[in-house]
This record gives C-alpha cells, sequence and structure tokens, in this order.
C-alpha cells in the first residue's frame, strides 16, 4: 500500500475529509495529515440554512458536511509518494497530487451552491491538471439543501479512496486537461440563491406531502407477442395497470414463467408499516390477475424480487439492502413458500442482477458505500456458482453515476446479440426515468458499459416516470410513480 500524506483544513475541517482520511487508513494505506492554514470556511449563511435543515428532518447525527474542532496533523512512517489535497487550495508539491474539483471549483461549498440552487454537481478528481476521475452523485432529496449536499459529500469520499486505489494500482486513466472556476461564493450569495431556490422548493415539497403519499408506484402489464420496450425503445400502447387500494402500492415487478403460466412478483409496499414485503400475482388462463398475496416478509424491507431458475431450482434475489447482506432465497414450494439460503454479498447492495456470461456468474448492483443515496454507485461481483464465492471486481467501484448505475430490472439479450441492462436514471430524481445500456465488455479486468439509450415514455401508460422493466415470455411488466392523494 501506499505512504499518503493528505492535506486537510487547518481550521474548520470537515466530517467528510476525517471519513476519507479514516477511509483511506482503511484501505491500508500509510496516512500522514498534514494542515493546510488560512483555509477559507462557509459562510455563516449556509451554516445557519444547514442547522434549520438538519432539525427539520429530525437528523440526530451530525451531517458530513459538519464542522469539526479539528483533525490532527500527524506524520507517515516514510515519505509520501502520493498527496490527497482536501482542502482545495493546498500549495503545489514535488510528489503526485490529487484533489477534487466541485463543477469546477475546488471549494466543497460550491456543491452546497449547487444543490441549493436545484442543480446537479459533478466531481472531478484531477491529477497534474488532468481528470483521472469523476463522479456524478444522486440527490435523492432535492427538496433539501443539506441532504442533497450529504450525498455529493459522500461521492467525494467514494471518489477519493476509488482514485487513490487506482493509482496504487497503475490503472489511472490519462484524460483531457480540466479547467478550473474561480471564485468563492460569500455570505450574501449563497443567502440569495437559498432564499430564491431552495427554500421554495422546499415549501412545496412539504405541501405536496400534506396532500399526497409520498411515493407511490403503480404496475403496468401487458401480453404481446411483438418486440417488446426493449427492441423498440419505447413504452408503446397496450398497458393494463396492476390495482390497488390505495393504501399500499406494488412496484419492482418481475415476471416469471413456469409450467406454462404466468407469474408476476412484486415489491408489496404498505403505506401504514413503510416496510415492503414481497408478493405474488398470478394470472389465469386468460390472462387476468388474481388477488397478490404474500409470499416473502423479513424484518427489514424487500424489494425488487428477481427470480430465476438455475441448476433445476427456482431462486429468488431480493433487494434487502436495509439487513446489510443480499440474500439468495430457494423456492421450497413455487410460488408461496421461500428459504433463505446464504448469504452472498455482505454490505449495502441494492438491485443486484444476475448475468451468466463467459463461464462465469456476475451481479450488477448498486452500493451506498456508508453515506449517501444508494442509485449511484455501480459495483459489480463474480463467481463460478450461484453459491459462491463472489469476487468484488478489481474496478469496484465501476462507476458513480447517477445516470446509469443502478440496474432496473434483468438483463436482456436481443436479437442482434447484444446483452442490455434497464438503468434507473435519477437525473430527474428517483424513478425519473429509465434507460437501456448495452454490456461493452466484461471480464476480469475490464467493465464497459454504453450510456444509457432512454426509453419513449409515448403511449398509454400514464406515468411515465419508470425505473423498472422486465419480460417473461408474452408478459412485459413496467412500473411508475403516480400522484395519490392521502386519505
Amino acid at each position: 500500500m501506499l505512504a499518503i500524506e493528505v492535506i486537510v483544513p487547518q481550521s474548520a475541517p470537515r466530517r467528510w475529509q476525517k471519513i476519507a482520511i479514516e477511509r483511506l487508513q482503511a484501505e491500508g494505506h500509510d496516512v500522514a495529515v498534514r494542515h493546510q492554514p488560512a483555509t477559507a470556511g462557509w459562510p455563516a449563511a449556509a451554516t445557519a440554512a444547514f442547522a434549520f435543515e438538519r432539525h427539520l428532518f429530525r437528523r440526530g447525527g451530525p451531517l458530513l458536511s459538519a464542522i469539526l474542532p479539528e483533525i490532527p496533523a500527524w506524520p507517515g512512517s516514510r515519505p509520501a509518494v502520493l498527496r490527497v489535497d482536501l482542502a482545495g487550495n493546498a500549495n503545489a508539491f514535488d510528489v503526485p497530487t490529487i484533489g477534487l474539483l466541485f463543477d469546477g471549483s475546488e471549494s466543497d461549498l460550491t456543491a452546497a451552491m449547487t444543490v441549493a440552487a436545484g442543480r446537479l454537481p459533478v466531481i472531478e478528481a484531477v491529477l497534474g491538471g488532468k481528470a483521472v476521475g469523476e463522479a456524478r452523485p444522486m440527490v435523492d432529496k432535492r427538496e433539501s439543501a443539506a441532504l442533497g449536499t450529504e450525498d455529493v459529500l459522500a461521492r467525494a469520499i467514494t471518489l477519493v479512496v476509488s482514485v487513490v486505489r487506482a493509482f496504487a494500482e497503475g490503472r489511472l486513466p490519462g484524460t483531457e486537461p480540466t479547467a478550473k472556476v474561480k471564485g468563492r461564493a460569500g455570505t450574501l450569495q449563497f443567502a440569495s440563491t437559498y432564499l430564491a431556490s431552495a427554500l421554495p422548493r422546499l415549501g412545496r415539497e412539504a405541501i405536496r406531502r400534506v396532500r399526497f403519499r409520498h411515493a407511490h408506484w403503480r404496475i403496468g402489464y401487458r401480453f404481446t407477442d411483438a418486440p417488446g420496450v426493449a427492441a423498440t425503445g419505447r413504452l408503446g400502447s397496450g398497458w393494463s395497470v396492476l390495482p390497488d387500494s390505495g393504501d399500499h402500492f406494488y412496484a419492482d415487478p418481475f415476471a416469471f414463467e413456469w409450467q406454462g403460466r404466468l407469474f408476476l412478483f412484486v415489491e408489496d409496499y404498505p403505506h401504514a408499516t413503510g416496510k415492503a414485503v414481497i408478493s405474488v400475482v398470478p394470472f389465469d388462463a386468460g390472462g387476468n390477475p388474481e388477488k397478490p398475496r404474500v409470499v416473502l416478509e423479513e424484518p427489514h424491507h424487500l424489494s425488487y424480487p428477481q427470480v430465476f431458475e438455475r441448476d433445476g431450482v427456482i431462486w429468488m434475489l431480493p433487494e434487502a439492502s436495509a439487513s446489510g447482506r443480499l440474500t439468495l432465497y430457494r423456492a421450497a414450494s413455487f410460488p408461496d413458500r421461500w428459504i433463505a439460503e446464504t448469504v452472498l454479498i455482505e454490505g449495502e447492495i441494492s438491485d443486484a442482477t444476475l448475468l451468466d456470461h463467459n463461464g462465469l456468474l456476475w451481479l450488477f448492483a448498486t452500493n451506498r458505500d456508508g453515506h449517501g443515496s444508494t442509485s449511484d454507485t455501480l459495483v459489480v461481483f463474480s463467481a463460478p456458482t450461484l453459491a459462491g464465492p463472489w469476487k468484488p471486481h478489481r474496478m469496484n467501484p465501476v462507476l458513480i453515476d447517477r445516470r446509469m448505475a443502478r440496474p432496473g430490472g434483468a438483463f436482456i439479450r436481443d436479437d442482434q446479440g447484444r446483452i442490455l441492462l434497464p438503468v434507473q436514471d435519477g437525473t430527474l430524481g428517483y424513478g425519473g426515468g429509465l434507460g437501456l445500456s448495452e454490456l461493452l465488455e466484461l471480464n476480469q479486468d475490464t467493465v464497459r458499459i454504453s450510456e444509457p439509450q432512454p426509453i419513449a415514455t409515448d403511449g398509454d401508460w400514464p406515468y411515465p416516470q419508470i425505473h423498472t422493466l422486465n419480460r417473461s415470455g408474452r408478459l412485459e411488466v413496467i412500473d411508475g410513480i403516480a400522484a395519490v392523494r392521502k386519505r
């Protein structure tokens, strides 16, 4: 591992910087810490706004932007071969130095300004004036400048750790020079941005939540022999809506055909409990859905019920990130009884999607990485068999990108021999859209997927904010957010 010197502000350092240091130490690096004096702090308006929102959203613990009394300086045991500038304005060094740019600015305050203005920032990791890594963080709570900035700073930590790892392994890419933005926001500029954009947005969301459910998904299904959404790139027509009573919703639909009969597995979320279970919807011979019934419940939230057959057995691989592990279930009596078979991966893994490719099994998923959103950090694992052992890919995280990191359905092999993955596009928020990314290269050394082609939502489906697509035989399924009033 590397001998690294990390530069932090001497006064008013922030919690995200301390956690980045701890993460580098956990990677096994020999980390020294050095202070950069006279580093400008955030304006009082930003501190006051974040304290107000922290109280409003009842955030008990400190934010990543929280000011610390100090981050103690200490020497390393050997001369540094790499420096990491977390202060944003450190002096030039005689060893390679990695810094971060938030929308082109060396100041992390720019992230807060961008989120407060209602925009989505981009973080670049820079070495020698060139970008060597990029993150497009997902912002889950667009109505909150404080919690949105939390999501951004979380991915600043992820980016620092991943770029240092790539540097240590000699696989940093070379890119074009990147430009820096001069200037720094003051109290007046932040206050005007917050009052003009962030505060009204917060108010509108508060009013909406008084009248409407925070989120309510509906599932669409259709039977067709024609090319589906993956082939046409559009939703088209012929959709029926799976009925719900309004006091809970159905989402994350996975279709599965078994012994000539079609089944639909769904996330079943009762609004009263706030914890989803997995239900099944059998279809009769006429294509009519039967009443959903619960088939899997755990103490934690469950969703994304990927059901598949392998080795003569039917399996389910649901999302259960709240449990801190990814568990594989076996059908003891299909479709109603499921038994936890084994834990495949430890961690806050979301929407793990299975692929059999070139003699290995692969899982594409997102990893929360300790803080921030669950929808922007793609990780890949491989194993010789379903039971494992599952090994993380050397490129993990493969990318940090709100537009294409989180899977939105099972892999698709089309008539042209392409392998496509439905991916969630969080540019407009969670559930804001769905695209199709092509798997370009996948082996033990490399993972490459294309930028997604957005799925056009024209047709007769009434809820165009979609985030799942699946098909089995003639049954094709999607979901979308509906505006449902509270009773």
